[in-house]
């Protein structure tokens, strides 16, 4: 008879409590901008944040006593369930200000904002108190944040996803031990995550923006999440192009490495030119951009999907700045939108479909697949083609100047196949629903990797309130799953795991 894992819950708890404790001094900072906006829930939020403070604090008490070692299945618990843990609390302002009165609404946006999804259930986001705009906006700075700690400092020492490529790149101590790598990778990159934040918001605020919609939208871009202060997302600003402009350039840093912008600062040039990544990222932006552009100059009704906000500078600028504006907030799962862009024509919809299963570079705060694994998966393929006629050489994938170990290829090629099986999974789920096929796969594919605008009725200019409750569940597990990349997740769902072996 198996035997059952020994778990050392206290530790695990600890951590719950840890987090729950972090959301409640968010949920105060929010309180704060809605005693300063006087939007009528101060009180409310911060009845909220209280009570969410006084659990955690609960929890860390009843655990202070606990073992500090963490192996590496109470890892995979904390991280998975820590997310859960999260959201659960995080809809407690939504609930208690009663903006969102539905629990399964409530934790649809809890989870989208945390996931940095950005798929949103409020059809008029205007008229919403600014101390819960800028919760929606907390939700997703946090959680863009706790995925760079993840990836950068968490995931490759749990051996996760072939994140381990970069392990050796993160900034600080190179020893094996958990606790000091982690400290020391956390503080450099929140300084480069809360500068960045900064100076986006300094920039959208000379540009024009309100400081209260630059400092929403420089949280939601840098973490490329994708809530907005307003109903018709960047595109409220199509006639302010500068503004739309500084959004792509801080949604392309969003979506390179982070580990990157710590050399760009140490002044390693070098290590940025050199890394392979970094440059197929460019190349797929700028390719991509180049079809787009060219395809909405002379094809699309820009009429039908801007907005109905002018085109300032002529249809050449205009196509190419809602080319590139696109393209960057699909590949960076960012979900920003200035434009519908599924009518600009049948072959654009399907290219930007396409784009939801690209994702950033790793180590970024983007969704999706990420450019490291199709960069390893298209080196991998073209390397089969020699192997064929030279069946006894020696050819090893390199990334970096670096060879590629086997374990990591084939990780990322496992990766690659359960992406897909859990995106065609997805979109059966929502087919069942009576959706339609256009309404499944968009969701599912939007959904997995955190992009948030899908196709049909819920596509760039719409929302997911109509999506039946199971929906917005089933869309939030996707969304869990292709945040944590998807290991992470789903070995908690394999007998074994919870086998003493």
């Amino acid at each position: 008879m198996a035997k059952y894992l020994k778990l050392n819950f206290k530790i695990i708890f600890h951590f719950f409590g840890l987090l729950i404790l972090f959301n409640g001094c968010f949920v105060l900072l929010a309180t704060l901008v809605s005693w300063i906006y006087d939007d009528g829930i101060t009180l409310k939020l911060l009845f909220s944040g209280v009570i969410t403070l006084i659990i955690g604090a609960i929890a860390m008490f009843v655990t202070r006593d606990h073992k500090k070692e963490i192996k590496k299945r109470e890892g995979y618990i904390v991280v998975s369930f820590g997310w859960i843990v999260m959201a659960l609390f995080g809809t407690m302002p939504y609930l208690f200000t009663e903006t969102i009165p539905s629990f399964t609404n409530a934790f649809f946006e809890t989870m989208s904002g945390f996931t940095t999804t950005g798929a949103t259930i409020l059809n008029d986001i205007e008229v919403v108190p600014e101390g819960i705009l800028f919760w929606r906006s907390l939700t997703h700075w946090i959680g863009g944040m706790g995925i760079i700690v993840l990836a950068v400092a968490i995931l490759p020492l749990l051996g996760i996803g072939g994140m381990q490529l970069f392990a050796a790149e993160a900034p600080g101590p190179s020893g094996d031990k958990l606790h000091p790598r982690i400290t020391d990778t956390a503080k450099r990159l929140w300084l480069i995550y809360f500068g960045y934040t900064a100076a986006e918001t300094i920039l959208l605020k000379v540009a024009g923006m309100s400081f209260f919609d630059a400092i929403n939208h420089s949280m939601c871009t840098l973490s490329t999440g994708g809530f907005s202060t307003k109903n018709a997302s960047i595109a409220y600003w199509n006639d302010t192009p500068v503004i739309q402009y500084i959004i792509i350039f801080f949604m392309f840093l969003a979506g390179t490495n982070f580990v990157l912008s710590y050399y760009a600062f140490k002044g390693k040039v070098s290590k940025i030119i050199g890394d392979d990544e970094l440059k197929l990222y460019f190349k797929f932006i700028v390719i991509f951009t180049a079809v787009a552009s060219l395809i909405i100059y002379f094809q699309a009704d820009l009429s039908l999907s801007s907005i109905e906000h002018p085109m300032v500078l002529g249809r050449a600028e205009s196509a190419f700045r809602h080319a590139l504006f696109q393209v960057i907030s699909v590949i960076t799962t960012t979900g920003f939108v200035t434009a519908d862009f599924t009518m600009w024509t049948p072959f654009l919809m399907v290219l930007f479909f396409g784009l939801m299963f690209l994702g950033g570079s790793a180590g970024s705060t983007s969704g999706g697949i990420k450019v490291m694994r199709h960069l390893i998966t298209i080196k991998n393929g073209f390397l089969e083609f020699k192997r064929a006629l030279h069946p006894n050489a020696i050819l090893p994938v390199r990334y970096n100047q670096r060879s590629v170990p086997g374990v990591i290829v084939y990780n990322i090629l496992g990766f690659f196949i359960l992406y897909m099986l859990s995106f065609i999974v997805g979109a059966l789920g929502f087919s069942m629903m009576n959706l339609g096929f256009s309404e499944s796969v968009g969701l599912a594919a939007s959904s997995l990797g955190n992009v948030g605008p899908a196709l049909g009725d819920f596509g760039p200019v719409n929302n997911y309130d109509t999506l039946p409750d199971v929906g917005k569940w089933w869309a939030s597990f996707l969304m869990l799953i292709g945040r944590l990349e998807l290991f992470t997740v789903l070995v908690l769902l394999t007998p074994f795991f919870w086998r003493n072996r």
